[in-house]
Parts: C-alpha cells; sequence; structure tokens
C-alpha cells in the first residue's frame, strides 16, 4: 500500500528573490534561523510542505547563497556549507535580487572578500530590502550604506563596533532586538537569536501577521519585540 502524498501548496502570484551573504567563519544561526521564517512560503516549501499550512500569502521568497568563490564555505562552527553562486557572477550577469541577507560572526570590512562588499553596493540601489543579523551591520557599516542611518548590532560587540565605525555618521541602538530604517530598507538585528526576531517582524510587515504567524507556529516560534532587548542592560549599554 503507497504512502499518500500531501497535496502542495498554491503556487505563488509574486516570488521574490533573496541572497544570503556567505563569508570565512560566519556563524550559522546568523542566516539558518532567519531562513526559516523567511522561506516559509518558498516555492520548495509550498510544494513539499503545503500541507503544514492553513493560508498562503500571494508572494514567496527563494534563497540563493552566494560566497567569494563556490569552494565550501567554513562557518565558525559547523559543517562547511556549498554556495549556489559566486558574487562575481552575480555582479557580471547583472542579476539583481530583492532582498539582501547579511549574517555575522567573524567577518568584518576589513576581513571579508572585496566582492561581497562590492556585491551589497551594486545590489543596494534596486533591492527592496537589506538585513542584517549580529555583526552583519558592521559588513554593511564598510560598505557606507548606513552612513546616516539608525542600526544595531550584537551587544557582546557593540562599543567596539561604535568605536570602529565612529567616523561614519551612524546612529548605533544600544537597547533594541532589531531596528529598521525611516523607509524600511534596511533591517539590522542584534545578536545571533535577535535575527528570528527581525524575521518575524519583516514578514509582519511584508506578508502581513496573519502569515508571519503562521511561519511562527510551524517553527514553535515565540517571536520578541524591537524593545524586549535585556542584552543591552546585561553589557551595560544601558
Amino acid at each position: 500500500m503507497s504512502t499518500p502524498v500531501p497535496p502542495p501548496g498554491p503556487t505563488a502570484k509574486t516570488t521574490y528573490t533573496l541572497a544570503v551573504c556567505l563569508f570565512h567563519h560566519f556563524t550559522t544561526l546568523d542566516y539558518q534561523g532567519p531562513i526559516e521564517i523567511l522561506t516559509a512560503y518558498s516555492t520548495s516549501n509550498r510544494k513539499n510542505y503545503g500541507f503544514l499550512f492553513e493560508t498562503f500569502p500571494d508572494s514567496a521568497i527563494d534563497a540563493e547563497f552566494l560566497s567569494h568563490s563556490m569552494e565550501p564555505v567554513e562557518p565558525g562552527i559547523g559543517p562547511k556549507v556549498l554556495p549556489t553562486g559566486t558574487y562575481k557572477d552575480v555582479m557580471e550577469q547583472g542579476r539583481q535580487f530583492d532582498i539582501i541577507l547579511i549574517p555575522g560572526g567573524a567577518g568584518n570590512p576589513g576581513n571579508v572578500d572585496s566582492s561581497l562588499l562590492e556585491f551589497i553596493k551594486t545590489q543596494y540601489p534596486k533591492a527592496k530590502h537589506i538585513l542584517t543579523v549580529c555583526t552583519g551591520s558592521w559588513i554593511l557599516a564598510g560598505t557606507g550604506l548606513l552612513s546616516g542611518k539608525k542600526a544595531t548590532t550584537n551587544k557582546k560587540v557593540f562599543r567596539m563596533i561604535e568605536e570602529f565605525t565612529k567616523d561614519l555618521n551612524i546612529t548605533w541602538v544600544p537597547k533594541a532586538r532589531w531596528v529598521v530604517t525611516d523607509d524600511n530598507k534596511i533591517w539590522t538585528s542584534s545578536g545571533i537569536t535577535a535575527g528570528m526576531d527581525l524575521a518575524n517582524a519583516f514578514m509582519e510587515y511584508f506578508v502581513g501577521e496573519e502569515f508571519a504567524y503562521e511561519a511562527c507556529k510551524i517553527a514553535e516560534l515565540t517571536p520578541k519585540g524591537e524593545g524586549e532587548d535585556e542584552w543591552a542592560a546585561v553589557h551595560g549599554l544601558v
């Protein structure tokens, strides 16, 4: 007797592309946690796990994983990750992504491959949104795109990053689980697990609270609000 196959979810009317920016010694949870929420309604999930959802938004977000080369990327902890493309190839092909996700880790503007910074700067004008998790905001700061804007980052290294970027006119917000710019284009989160809180808040904005909650139900995530940040006090920032 064959096992019944659950029906897939409906095809999205609009599909947005998301580029996950990888670099050596990144923090895996910085991107993998948010991806579970951001791509909950991806083309693949609709096909394979559509039976888990009660409702579907009209749009989907499909992710690709980029790096400076096609060689496996070594995270700070965990197995190596195979990228699906390179920054250089994307730029040469003139491809544009709708959403850019920059994780944190041991990377900073001075030690990541220059093609990552160039990719971000090239994509920024036409990208709908830039998301950073943890110290990913430091990498974004290195492109100059945070100048004149507000942002947050991992509270353990908050003062250090604030000092390194003191000439860039960035308003670093010490007590925040995440921060979004006034035009809703740049979203930055605090350390590591805050990335999932940012992803939920972004999905509430992008597809609505009902669908964001559906994704949280499957991930069993109880997200924190923007100001629910006890770590700022723990690290003496407030």
